[in-house]
C-alpha cells in the first residue's frame, strides 16, 4: 500500500499486520515498476520524462557547481528509471519561500512544457512541503526533489530485511509533513459530525476523524514500530561487534562516494560475488568478508553504502545501524574514482560526511581507483593528478576491475593496522602453541625463535588480545611494551 502524498516514492511495507495509511493516487515513478518493486520491460511501460531544475545559492558555500550537480541528478534520475528531457538553473542569493526559484524562472519552466513535454519536474535541492504544493499547483504536474528521488532509488535497491526497514523509516519521516489536504476523501468523516441526527446511525455519531488525521496517526504508529525494529537490529549488531572486538580481528571499512568502485574492490580482494554495477547506489546493504593479508594476518573488510552530496538527513538517521560499522572500524579505506571529472568535489563530500559522522579522526588510507581508464598514464602522472586534487601523499593507486595494485594495497593495509597494535615480546611454551597460531593470525610477527621448551616471539598484537599473552610476556625472555 502507498500513502497519499504530493511527493510519492516507492514504499517497502512488509506484511506484518501493522496498520498503514490508505493510498488513492499513483506515483510519478510508479508506472515504470510493478507493485513489488520490479522494473518493467521498456516495451511494457515507457519511461517517464523528467525536467531537472537547479539553483546556485550564493549564500551557501558549495564546492559543486550547479551544472555538475545537475549532471549528477540526471544520473540519479536514470537510475530511478526516468528519461531526462532537459535542465534549467538559476543563480539566487536565497531560496524563494513560495517556489524555491523565482517567479520568472518558474514561468520559464512552465513554458518549456510546450517545447519539451515532461511528465514531472525534479528539483536538485530539498523542497519544503509548502513549496512542493505551490509548484504542483502552478505547474500542474508532479514535482519531486532530490531527497525523494534518492529515497526511491534506495527503495529499489534495498535487498535485506534490515535495508528495507531503514529505507521505509526514512520514507515515512520524509512523507509525514508532506501529507496534503487536497484529496476528495479528506472531507469524509468517521462519524456524522457533532452528534446531529440527520443521517446519523446509533453508535457512529460524533466529531469523527478526517482521512488526513487518520493517515497521520497510522504513519506515526508505523514509524514507532520501525524504530523498534531498528533498535533490535542495533542490539544484534552490537552483540556481533562485541564478539569481533574480543576476537581481536581488525575491521576495515570501505567508504567513498557512490559508484567509486567499493563493491568491485571488495570482490577483487575477497573473491566475493557482491553485486557491483556502474550505477549510483548499486550497493545499499553492507557486506563483510574476511581477507588474509601478506603476513598471514586476517581482517574483516566491510563494504558500506556510498555517500553523495546533499545526503538526505533522513537517510543518515535511518541508517544509523549500518553507518555504525564505520565507527567500529580500525581503519577506513577511502575509495575515490580518480577518473571522475568531479573527483575532488567527491573527495571533499566524503570527508565532510565522515566529519559529520564523527569518524574523521580515524586512520584512513586513500585508494585512487579506476586508474586503468587513464589512457597512457604512468604512476608519476597519477601522482601529479592526486597532488593537484589535494590528495594525501600516501595514496595507493589501483584498478579494482583489472586487479592492478591489489598486492600493494594489502601490504599498505597490513602496515596501517600494525601501527595500531601493541608491541609485545613474550616467551610462549610449546603447550600453548595455540597462542602462537593466534599471534600469527591476528597480529604481526617480527621475530620468532624456537627454543628447547618454547617459542620466543616478538611483534605486535591487537590491544584486545594483550590479556591472553600477559602471563607469558614476563617469562624467561619476554617483556610487554606498551606502544603502537
Amino acid at each position: 500500500m502507498r500513502i497519499e502524498t504530493s511527493v510519492s516514492i516507492r514504499l517497502f511495507n512488509a506484511d506484518d499486520g501493522v496498520p498503514r495509511a490508505r493510498s488513492h493516487r499513483r506515483t510519478p515513478i510508479e508506472d515504470v515498476y510493478t507493485t513489488d518493486g520490479k522494473r518493467l520491460h521498456p516495451t511494457e511501460a515507457p519511461r517517464k520524462r523528467a525536467l531537472l531544475v537547479g539553483a546556485e545559492i550564493t549564500s551557501l558555500r558549495n564546492s559543486w557547481s550547479v551544472e555538475d550537480s545537475l549532471e549528477e541528478l540526471a544520473l540519479l534520475a536514470d537510475t530511478a528509471g526516468l528519461d531526462v528531457v532537459g535542465s534549467i538553473s538559476q543563480r539566487i542569493s536565497h531560496p524563494f519561500p513560495k517556489f524555491f526559484i523565482g517567479p520568472g524562472k518558474l514561468y520559464e519552466v512552465l513554458a518549456l512544457c510546450d517545447q519539451t513535454p515532461y511528465d514531472l519536474v525534479i528539483f536538485d535541492d530539498e523542497l519544503t512541503p509548502g513549496q512542493t504544493r505551490n509548484l504542483e499547483k502552478e505547474l500542474n504536474t508532479a514535482v519531486l526533489d532530490r531527497t525523494a528521488l534518492i529515497l526511491d532509488i534506495f527503495a529499489q535497491h534495498a535487498r535485506t530485511h534490515e535495508g528495507r526497514i531503514q529505507v521505509e523509516l526514512a520514507q515515512y519521516e520524509y512523507l509525514l509533513p508532506r501529507l496534503r489536504r487536497q484529496w476528495t476523501h479528506l472531507e469524509r468523516q468517521a462519524g456524522t459530525g457533532g452528534g446531529t441526527s440527520a443521517g446519523g446511525v446509533v453508535g457512529l455519531r460524533g466529531p469523527g476523524e478526517t482521512q488526513l488525521e487518520l493517515d497521520r496517526r497510522l504513519i506515526g504508529q508505523r514509524i514507532a514500530w520501525l524504530k523498534t525494529q531498528l533498535a533490535d537490529v542495533h542490539r544484534h549488531r552490537e552483540m556481533y561487534r562485541k564478539r569481533r572486538r574480543q576476537s581481536g580481528v581488525p575491521i576495515v571499512a570501505l567508504v567513498g562516494y557512490t559508484n567509486a568502485g567499493k563493491s568491485t574492490l571488495l570482490n577483487a580482494l575477497t573473491n566475493a560475488d557482491v553485486r557491483a554495477e556502474d550505477r549510483l547506489f548499486a550497493t545499499l546493504d553492507p557486506t563483510t568478508r574476511q581477507v588474509e593479508l601478506p603476513g598471514g594476518q586476517h581482517m574483516l573488510l566491510t563494504d558500506t553504502v556510498g555517500f553523495i552530496q546533499k545526503l538526505p538527513t533522513q537517510l543518515v538517521a535511518a541508517f544509523r545501524a549500518t553507518l555504525e560499522e564505520i565507527s567500529e572500524a580500525d581503519l577506513l579505506i577511502h575509495v575515490l574514482d580518480i577518473t571522475h571529472p568531479n573527483a575532488q568535489e567527491q573527495a571533499q563530500t566524503v570527508e565532510k560526511t565522515l566529519y559529520e559522522l564523527g569518524v574523521d579522526a580515524k586512520p584512513t588510507l586513500t585508494v585512487l581507483n579506476k586508474v586503468d581508464r587513464i589512457e597512457g598514464a604512468t604512476a608519476n602522472d597519477v601522482g601529479r593528478l592526486a597532488v593537484d586534487m589535494g590528495m594525501p601523499d600516501d595514496f595507493v593507486a589501483v584498478s579494482a576491475q583489472q586487479g592492478w595494485g591489489l598486492d600493494a594495497l594489502r601490504c599498505r593495509v597490513e602496515a596501517a593496522l600494525a601501527e595500531q597494535m601493541v608491541v609485545l615480546d613474550a616467551f610462549i611454551p610449546y603447550r600453548r602453541n595455540d597462542l602462537v597460531s593466534l599471534w600469527h593470525q591476528r597480529g604481526v610477527v617480527e621475530a620468532e625463535k624456537f627454543e628447547a621448551d618454547g617459542t620466543h616471539i616478538h611483534g605486535r598484537v591487537p590491544n584486545a588480545l594483550v590479556p591472553q599473552f600477559a602471563g607469558f610476556a614476563n617469562g624467561r625472555n619476554g617483556t610487554a611494551v606498551a606502544g603502537g
